[in-house]
């Protein structure tokens, strides 16, 4: 047993793992599918169960400035309970629900310099093995898609996206971070923002858009931020260009942050004005500090419908791939 152990935890002619996601972006609260095919070492091993963990590249704040790390949002397991002989080829077909949070990675079939991945976790004789890692591809909502959609009709462009740790006060959100997506004013609003940040907290119900605006200062008062949140049914279908522009200006005018299409009974959660200043103790401040993404623009081909967006020649894109098979391979040999 002992003996097992070692080879199970080392990977010395214990089984590999090899897990296969099925073609396509999957979607948020939606359904992950794919087989995990399983190939027996030199002897016969109990497979004691096989489980798919999600995990991301995360940004945390801290006393010392920013750091990135991983960490894991959802478990599944997926099979288990069998022994697999020496040298057999066994495959587990899975369907999981992913969380209705789940980031989106990609805007129109393009990258957004988001990392999320599945890692496969095998537990053989008591020792567990994390030896596959698959990136996972998230593609938006309707509504979510509906909303880009109708900023980059408005004017605005993508800037960068990134995924902070920490909560969004007043918010329903269940995941310890969330997904920003930033972007450059429009043109009739670029002399009264410098940006605005976007948010999709996504439940069964619909979603909640989070709205920030960092805010110019005038010749006599400094900038500022400015939050606000609205409602969205899955299924709402609406004028979203006017909606969508009726939002940034009740942001940048600074009215109260409520909306009238408010699908969960909601009040305003932040004190009628929309200052970060208003989050609950212990929670993610906004209005702290001017945050500018990872560091990895991307190009994100919308078409003549789509966020506009400026783009540095290829390097951008190719950036975002280096980084992302740099999380992949770095997670495997920490693992190793």
């Amino acid at each position: 047993m002992v003996f097992k152990r070692l080879l199970g935890s080392l990977g010395v002619g214990g089984p590999t793992v090899d897990t296969v996601l099925d073609p396509g972006a999957a979607r948020p609260g939606g359904a992950l599918t794919g087989q995990v095919h399983l190939k027996g070492g030199d002897a016969d091993f109990d497979i004691e169960h096989i489980t798919l963990e999600l995990v991301a590249r995360v940004e945390a704040e801290h006393s010392e400035g920013e750091s990135e790390g991983v960490v894991a949002f959802e478990r599944f397991t997926v099979g288990g309970g069998f022994r697999l002989g020496a040298g057999q080829q066994h495959s587990v077909p899975f369907t999981v629900t992913l969380p209705w949070e789940t980031p989106i990675t990609e805007l129109y079939g393009q990258g957004l310099g988001i990392v999320l991945g599945v890692r496969t976790e095998l537990a053989v004789a008591g020792a567990k093995d994390k030896g596959d890692l698959d990136q996972l591809n998230i593609a938006p909502l309707p509504a979510q898609e509906a909303i880009l959609e109708a900023l980059g009709q408005l004017g605005f462009g993508f800037k960068s996206a990134d995924l902070e740790y920490g909560r969004i006060g007043g918010t329903g959100q269940q995941l310890p971070f969330y997904q920003e997506i930033e972007l450059t004013p429009a043109p009739q609003y670029a002399h009264q923002v410098n940006e605005i940040e976007v948010t999709f907290l996504a439940n069964p119900g619909g979603i909640e858009v989070v709205l920030e605006a960092d805010k110019r200062g005038g010749f006599f008062s400094g900038g500022h931020d400015a939050l606000t949140r609205f409602t969205v049914g899955h299924h709402d279908t609406r004028d979203w260009n006017t909606e969508v522009d009726g939002w940034i200006r009740q942001l940048v005018e600074h009215r109260v942050s409520h909306s009238s299409h408010g699908a969960y009974g909601h009040g305003d959660p932040y004190g009628g004005h929309g200052h970060g200043g208003h989050h609950g103790h212990g929670e993610h401040h906004h209005g702290d500090h001017h945050r500018s993404g990872p560091g990895m623009g991307t190009v994100v081909a919308a078409g003549a419908a789509g966020l506009a967006v400026g783009v540095v020649g290829g390097m951008v894109a190719a950036e975002v791939v280096d980084e992302v098979g740099d999380f992949f391979e770095g997670d495997e040999e920490d693992e190793g």
